[in-house]
C-alpha cells in the first residue's frame, strides 16, 4: 500500500508474481471450501517497469453497470447460498446485514487528500478511496486532513471509503523500513490488542460497525514456516477482535506472499481468516476474480480488491496526486445509522 512508497517498488516487477460447513449458511460468509491448489505467485523479480501515468479508463465488465460503479446492498449476499459460500462461519448475520459493498474503481494514497482535491477528483473514474486511519506502521502517521468531519464530507460527496490499518508487521517482512514495527513472538496477544485499537480508532472517526477494516501486512517470507505461523497467529487474533467489535476484517498484502499464505491456510481448513481479500499484483490487468493465487470460489461474492498499479501520478480537476490504482468488489466503510 501507499503506507511507505519507497519500500514497494518491487511490486512493479511482479507479473506472475477459509471450514465448518454444517451450520446456517446465512452465518457462513468468510471463505470458500477447500479446493485444488492454485499456482503460487513468484517471488519478486528484478524486471521492474514503470506503471503508466495516464488516467485509467473505466473498469468495464462485471464491475461496472451502464451508469458507472454500482453499490451492492447486503441483500445481494443471498446469492452466496449454495454457490461458493465462504465456510469459515464467523461473520455474524447482523454484521453482514449492515455491510455496504462497492463495485468500481478506487485509489489509495499515503495522505488523505484535502477536501478540495476530493471534490475535484469527482471528475475521474474513481468513486472509492483508501484511507490510512490507524496503526503504528503507517508511512504517513500524521494525517493532516483526516478527521470525522473529513470522512463525513467525503461520504457526502458520494465517495466510498476503504479504511486501512497498518499495524505490526511480520517478523520476516522484506521491507527494511518496516522492520522497526515487527510483531513480537507473542503475536496473538499483540494482534488482539491492535484489533481493539483499530475498532476504537474507526469508531472515533465515525466509521460504524458493519464496516470493513483492512489490515495492511506488507510482503513477507511466507515460506519461512516459523515466521508464517507467528504472522498467521497475529492476523487471526486481529480478525477475531475486529469481528468481536462488530466489524468485518479485511486483509491486504502482495499476491505473492501474504495473500498466498492466507489461501494456503484456507485450504488447510484454518478458521478466523479475513472476510475480504485485497491483493496487490502490479503490472497486470485489473481483475478482481482472475488472481491465480486464489481459488476461483474463494473470497466471494463481493469480497475482493485488486491493486493493479502503484506510485502513479494522475491529475483530475487540476489536482495532482500520486496514487495506487484498485478495482473493487468488496465491503467498505459505513457511516449511516
Amino acid at each position: 500500500m501507499r503506507s511507505l512508497v519507497s519500500t514497494r517498488a518491487w511490486y512493479l516487477g511482479i507479473v506472475t508474481p477459509p471450514l465448518a460447513v454444517a451450520t446456517t449458511l446465512a452465518a457462513l460468509l468468510t471463505l470458500s471450501p477447500p479446493a485444488s491448489a492454485a499456482a503460487p505467485g513468484a517471488r519478486p523479480g528484478s524486471a521492474a517497469a514503470s506503471a503508466p501515468s495516464s488516467a485509467p479508463g473505466p473498469v468495464r465488465g462485471p464491475l461496472w453497470g451502464p451508469d458507472g460503479p454500482d453499490v451492492v446492498e447486503a441483500a445481494d449476499l443471498a446469492e452466496a447460498a449454495g454457490a461458493g459460500v465462504p465456510a469459515d462461519a464467523v461473520d455474524r448475520p447482523e454484521v453482514l446485514a449492515r455491510a455496504v459493498h462497492f463495485k468500481g474503481a478506487a485509489f489509495d494514497t499515503c495522505q488523505a487528500p484535502p477536501l478540495a482535491t476530493m471534490k475535484a477528483w469527482r471528475s475521474s473514474a474513481y468513486r472509492g478511496v483508501g484511507v490510512y486511519f490507524g496503526g503504528r506502521g503507517r508511512g504517513c502517521p500524521n494525517q493532516h486532513n483526516l478527521s470525522r468531519s473529513w470522512l463525513a464530507s467525503v461520504d457526502g460527496m458520494g465517495w466510498r471509503v476503504l479504511p486501512i490499518f497498518v499495524g505490526s508487521q511480520s517478523p520476516c517482512v522484506w521491507s527494511a523500513a518496516k522492520r522497526k514495527v515487527r510483531m513480537s513472538s507473542r503475536s496473538a496477544t499483540q494482534g488482539r490488542a491492535e484489533g481493539r485499537q483499530a475498532a476504537g480508532a474507526a469508531q472515533l472517526l465515525g466509521i460504524r460497525p458493519g464496516s470493513a477494516l483492512y489490515l495492511d501486512m506488507e510482503a513477507y517470507d511466507a515460506d519461512d514456516s516459523a515466521c508464517a505461523r507467528t504472522t498467521l497467529d497475529f492476523v487471526r487474533a486481529w480478525n477475531r477482535e475486529v469481528r468481536r467489535q462488530g466489524f468485518l476484517p479485511g486483509f491486504y498484502s502482495s499476491a505473492a506472499s501474504g495473500v498466498r499464505h492466507m489461501e494456503r491456510a484456507r485450504k488447510a481448513g484454518q478458521g478466523d481468516l479475513p472476510s475480504a481479500m485485497w491483493f496487490a499484483r502490479w503490472g497486470s490487468a485489473a481483475s478482481v476474480y482472475g488472481e491465480p493465487t486464489l481459488h476461483k470460489d474463494a473470497w466471494r461474492p463481493h469480497r475482493r480488491i485488486h491493486q493493479y498499479a502503484g506510485n502513479v501520478a494522475e491529475t483530475h480537476g487540476g489536482r495532482r496526486l500520486v496514487i495506487d490504482r484498485n478495482t473493487v468488489d468488496a465491503p467498505v466503510a459505513r457511516f449511516e445509522p
